[in-house]
């Protein structure tokens, strides 16, 4: 007698977990922390907060994202409790009591290593993908280009010191304090400088993303050496999961972002890139007035590694986006940098922002050899994040800028993006879309997790309270609650080790709350 229904409720809670997972709670696998930006700047200079509809207002420091959250696990490990991901806390490896040369590896040697890397008592570690490790970037930082000195001391980095030992480059062996570049796992799909196999590196102590030949550098022997950050836990960081919305929008439902499908398709300087912003906003632009300039690291997070001009004829993006082409500096179809919202602050000021290459990273290169002829290469790879003036005319840039030539263009294109539902960008499922009424369940935090994790939500009234777990094929796995409780906050802890005995595999599972007669369904990803 109770067959059908049986096989009714069956369906029907399958039908909410396809709802759930179609909608949008991916945006757990690939949480992007905030840059931890809070100083204002205009082109140059530091600036109070600028007022809605001034001048610079929208930058960087203006939104709160997803914060850092670190906890010194006091092992040698910490935990991004934002992004799930833990890390091996000193960049010492050999275990010396210093951070220098003798510590760096080649991009080989640092990805065997993480077979045999044991700390803290696990042995899954991993060299982390360029997307892990840019997870960590911190926009608070200074770029210490130009400075000639060998003291340290004062020198702010673009990661938290206060979880993290930097490291920076050994002066000592002749390198410079800029060579702080960490190896990732990224290989480019081009090639750098005329035919060089390239792997993207992150520079905590400049503050860039570069493509870095892996081979011997010129007047050496052995291949590049890189320091090493073993990463672990959460696979699927770093993993887009984009829907076509067909309103010529595309979200994320790894992020909780929502992006413009198209772009600017016209080049601007930075103080004007963030007034486009608020002028889509005015005009409601795809029906949304809350649109921003993206910071550095939420654009990076859109980058599609596995392109580039000259492997798949387009720009490092997926093709749900459209990516306007241009005329590069040599006369070659290729594709744009993009601002971002952020300032890449030096040592003196803040008149250089930060853009994404989804083209071709080009410089001015001269040869390191006589006759030190220049040519235009592209020498940082497509996907590299390197930073132009705010203001002024490409045309004072003839050779570029920097080490490498760094073309300059100013005027750099726009994508806009806005969070998919929230201030977080969480988007919780509701019934209809919308908030009910009696009560109010918060997002599960930590989440991802490991070894627990906990559930918040707020009663209006005395009402009957069920919370179930069920597996992403719609098995039930545990009853956390059945019971009536009464007006206010309630938590509730789980820990799936303890409450299930062991066994529970790692992965995505679905909370049911039903409430005072309603349903609602949470996802969590619990890390093993």
């Amino acid at each position: 007698m109770n067959q059908p229904s049986t096989n009714m409720s069956h369906r029907i809670l399958t039908a909410l977990l396809n709802i759930c997972i179609v909608t949008s709670l991916g945006a757990q696998t690939y949480r992007i922390v905030d840059t931890g930006q809070s100083t204002f700047y205009d082109n140059q200079n530091e600036i109070s907060a600028p007022v809605s509809g001034s001048a610079f207002y929208g930058q960087d420091a203006s939104v709160n994202g997803h914060q850092p959250n670190y906890t010194d696990n006091g092992d040698g490990t910490v935990t991004d409790n934002v992004t799930g991901l833990m890390w091996q806390q000193s960049t010492d490896l050999n275990g010396d009591g210093l951070a220098n040369i003798d510590d760096k590896l080649s991009q080989v040697e640092a990805l065997a290593g993480a077979d045999t890397f044991s700390l803290a008592g696990y042995s899954d570690w991993r060299l982390p993908s360029i997307k892990e490790a840019y997870s960590l970037f911190m926009f608070s930082g200074e770029d210490p280009s130009g400075y000639n000195g060998t003291d340290t001391e004062n020198l702010i980095p673009f990661v938290d010191t206060n979880y993290f030992d930097v490291a920076y480059g050994d002066t000592d062996a002749g390198e410079r304090i800029i060579d702080g570049q960490y190896a990732s796992t990224t290989v480019y799909v081009g090639t750098t400088m005329g035919g060089d196999a390239t792997m993207f590196g992150v520079n905590f102590v400049d503050g860039r993303i570069k493509g870095y030949p892996m081979g011997a550098m010129p007047g050496q022997t052995e291949d590049k050496q890189f320091y090493v950050l073993y990463v672990r836990g959460n696979e699927a960081y770093g993993i887009n999961d984009f829907v076509d919305n067909a309103d010529s929008t595309v979200s994320d439902l790894a992020t909780g972002l929502m992006w413009m499908q198209d772009d600017s398709q016209i080049g601007m300087d930075w103080e004007a890139s963030l007034e486009w912003a608020r002028a889509k906003n005015t005009e409601n632009y795809l029906g949304h007035n809350d649109w921003r300039l993206p910071n550095a690291k939420e654009l990076h997070s859109i980058l599609d590694y596995s392109r580039s001009p000259s492997t798949t004829n387009s720009a490092a993006i997926d093709p749900v986006f459209e990516c306007t082409a241009i005329t590069d500096e040599g006369d070659e179809t290729n594709y744009p940098f993009y601002w971002s919202s952020s300032t890449h602050a030096n040592m003196n000021n803040g008149a250089w922002g930060a853009y994404v290459c989804f083209g071709e990273a080009l410089g001015f290169m001269q040869e390191p050899f006589p006759p030190f002829n220049v040519n235009l290469l592209d020498v940082h790879g497509a996907g590299a994040q390197r930073s132009d003036p705010k203001q002024g005319s490409a045309d004072d840039y003839p050779q570029g800028h920097g080490p490498q030539g760094d073309v300059v263009r100013i005027d750099n294109f726009v994508r806009l993006v806005r969070d998919i539902d929230t201030a977080t960008g969480l988007k919780e499922w509701k019934d209809g879309g919308q908030t009910p009424t009696g009560y109010s369940i918060q997002q599960n935090y930590p989440n991802p997790f490991n070894p627990s994790t906990t559930f918040s939500y707020t009663l209006e009234a005395v009402t009957g309270v069920t919370m179930e777990i069920f597996d992403i094929k719609g098995r039930k796995i545990q009853t956390l609650l059945d019971d009536v409780q009464q007006a206010g906050k309630h938590t509730l802890s789980w820990n799936p080790e303890n409450a299930i005995g062991g066994g529970l595999e790692g992965g995505i599972y679905l909370v049911k709350f039903e409430i005072g007669g309603r349903t609602e369904l949470l996802r969590i990803t619990y890390l093993k």
